[in-house]
């Protein structure tokens, strides 16, 4: 497909708030090889992936992801997001209910936009070159927090993981869209599905589109009850 026809395939709706999650596993669940989502990647994944974030007003993942993945600053393709007449700026925010994140982590240090740290006031962040959202006393709220996105003008919300996060936000019904790209591997091992998190009654997705790029399948869902 033509980047125009991708485009036009994955992009969010007009005028609410959406939050699209973006995921890679094995086919036989796993969401990382060793350790890391990258092991599970491949250019069609790839293409995707960076697609999502073009598409996004703002990219949301959980610290733990951003510890182990080596975040640093998103890097839009600045030529897409004019053409489609959204901002250059594309903020990570990373969501911790834990002191763990620190001034010299390189999403801090190697960004062209400062980040947005979503907490709760037990955490006791500061000093952090960030827009601090507390979101919550001992945990953090994620309806709050999609809200407070929302009131930033970031109503296009790129979920990136990890399972924990993800898991979370499906059980609070804020989870809009699903792309899971499934690796043409058999990893084994003890690797976490992409959701993890309460028992609740399964969420009934619909099956909007797939693509086939050599063995990789790229797969798009949305909740039903989404608009």
């Amino acid at each position: 497909m033509t980047d125009t026809a991708l485009e036009s395939l994955y992009e969010y709706p007009a005028d609410r708030t959406w939050v699209t999650a973006n995921f890679v596993s094995s086919v036989d669940g796993a969401v990382s090889v060793d350790g890391r989502s990258a092991g599970l990647g491949s250019p069609a994944d790839k293409q995707i992936y960076l697609l999502g974030r073009d598409l996004a007003d703002v990219v949301l993942v959980g610290a733990g992801t951003v510890l182990v993945e080596g975040y640093r600053g998103a890097r839009p393709d600045l030529e897409r997001r004019a053409r489609l007449g959204l901002p250059a700026a594309l903020p990570i925010a990373v969501v911790t209910a834990r002191g763990t994140l620190t001034p010299e982590l390189p999403l801090f240090t190697n960004t062209a936009v400062p980040p947005i740290v979503i907490t709760c006031a037990a955490a006791g962040l500061s000093g952090l070159p960030a827009d601090v959202i507390v979101a919550g006393d001992t945990e953090v709220d994620l309806r709050v927090a999609v809200e407070e996105l929302a009131a930033r003008g970031l109503r296009r919300i790129n979920l990136e993981g990890g399972p924990t996060l993800f898991g979370s936000m499906v059980a609070e019904g804020l989870v809009d869209e699903l792309n899971l790209t499934i690796s043409p591997l058999l990893a084994v091992g003890d690797a976490p599905r992409i959701a993890h998190g309460p028992v609740i009654p399964p969420a009934d997705l619909s099956l909007r589109s797939v693509l086939r790029a050599d063995d990789v399948l790229l797969m798009r869902y949305r909740r039903r009850n989404s608009s």
